[in-house]
């Protein structure tokens, strides 16, 4: 069997449940394991080292006029002849949608069965994993695969109860200028670690919020994790946070509880990362509970620890 992935979450996914050897294609964005793999989604924005005003601009010019911006290899995905091919409909920003998906395959000689992955909260990404392994012939892989992450989660839910740790006043940003709120699957990645993003979107789309809003807000711990930004990338914007009216009055920074994340932890919808991502917010939130250990101090830093900014404030 031969199958092709249009989504990264899919591909880490595969990865992360040994089933490599059934991908043959992948996209651009795709994670480091699949660095080898044919590329057959591109975008136009591929290689550009745009800000993030102009990406916003770029991505609502593209909506209004009901272009994509990515485009399908023919010829290469063609030649592979996949059996299986996985998309989504989640965000046509993030990754190739599969209406753009549908044109591309109609085109085929050999006509793949079309996978789309669409999940709106935390539950639907473990079934992702499922719905994925179920469509290589590997269903009891993932039940395997989701068994050691189900333990992950559970220890941290267990150790906040045991602490009678209180509930954090959280907001997490999706994108910076504009800032957008969280929404999908991380409302509930910060519930599990033991927040409350009150700005949040649960199961739905991130939407631009006024900052006089998160003002107002006053969030305990603030998260910033711009989708497709690490967090090298997202310390290079944060001048932006930084100018806002009222920065210095938010309780996250006057009490050093601002935080830079990888998107890949939050926007990138494979179980395994958002439950990476749950461990990490757990140390953000709860630092006198839980440890950041192994790959988790690389994915996030405290801002007044960044030698990037080094304000009076902090």
């Amino acid at each position: 069997m031969k199958v092709a992935s249009f989504l990264p979450a899919a591909t880490k996914m595969i990865y992360d449940m040994g089933l490599q050897e059934y991908l043959y294609g992948v996209t651009f964005e795709c994670p480091i394991e699949a660095a080898d793999q044919p590329k057959v989604v591109r975008c136009v924005l591929e290689g550009k080292n745009y800000s993030s005003i102009e990406i916003d601009r770029i991505f609502s010019a593209s909506k209004a006029q009901g272009k994509s911006l990515y485009w399908v290899d023919d010829e290469l995905l063609e030649s592979i002849a996949p059996d299986v091919v996985f998309t989504q409909d989640i965000c046509e920003v993030c990754n190739i949608d599969t209406v753009c998906t549908e044109t591309a395959v109609m085109k085929l000689s050999k006509k793949p069965t079309l996978v789309p992955l669409s999940p709106n909260n935390l539950q639907d990404v473990f079934e992702c994993a499922i719905t994925i392994a179920k469509a290589l012939g590997k269903e009891e892989v993932a039940l395997r695969y989701l068994a050691n992450l189900q333990q992950k989660t559970d220890f941290i839910l267990d150790e906040l109860r045991a602490n009678k740790a209180p509930l954090k006043r959280v907001m997490l940003m999706e994108w910076i200028e504009p800032i957008y709120n969280c929404g999908h699957w991380i409302p509930f990645q910060i519930a599990a670690a033991g927040g409350v993003d009150m700005l949040s979107n649960p199961a739905g789309d991130s939407i631009v919020t006024q900052w006089d809003k998160v003002v107002k807000y006053n969030p305990e711990v603030l998260v910033i994790a711009p989708c497709g930004f690490d967090k090298t990338r997202t310390l290079a914007e944060m001048d932006l946070l930084l100018a806002k009216n009222n920065w210095t009055d938010l309780a996250a920074v006057q009490q050093n509880q601002v935080y830079i994340a990888d998107f890949d932890m939050f926007t990138q919808p494979s179980i395994g990362t958002l439950v990476e991502g749950i461990e990490a917010l757990a140390c953000m939130f709860h630092p006198e509970i839980f440890k950041a250990d192994k790959s988790i101090p690389a994915k996030f830093i405290n801002l007044s620890e960044s030698k990037t900014f080094q304000s009076p404030v902090f």
